[in-house]
């Protein structure tokens, strides 16, 4: 991929949205590619120009990212998604597994975030430790 991974950022908080794009910009090889604000959003922009790889926030103004993941999946299986959340917990990471997530992870752990991207797009999933999380 000498081009460079192109990732769509999903969140329905600007501030959120440049915060992830200056994070994953710092890896040479990846760039976002769109942003979007809500679900609804998300899924037009995956249609109209699939990426290499989503980061999903989990709570935005009309559709939750739950939502949209099991839609993304249904029509574009081969695209790893990304759950990022302020409020991660051990029902919510099984619930994201059940939609076709294929990782997630806390918005205030920047390392786990460029961790997660990385396993994803080697074929991995990432979920933390369910040990370390409350219910």
């Amino acid at each position: 991929m000498s081009s460079g991974v192109r990732i769509l950022v999903v969140d329905d908080n600007p501030a959120v949205r440049h915060y992830l794009r200056s994070l994953l910009e710092q890896q040479n090889t990846w760039r976002v590619c769109d942003e979007a604000r809500t679900g609804s959003e998300a899924l037009q922009r995956v249609k109209k120009n699939p990426p290499d790889m989503i980061l999903l926030d989990f709570q935005m103004p009309d559709l939750n990212g739950l939502d949209v993941a099991r839609q993304i999946s249904q029509l574009f299986p081969e695209i790893p998604i990304l759950m990022v959340t302020i409020h991660l917990s051990k029902q919510l990471a099984e619930e994201a597994q059940r939609a076709g997530i294929r990782g997630a992870c806390a918005k205030s752990d920047v390392g786990s975030i460029v961790e997660a991207v990385d396993a994803l797009l080697h074929q991995q999933t990432y979920f933390p430790s369910m040990t370390s999380m409350g219910d």
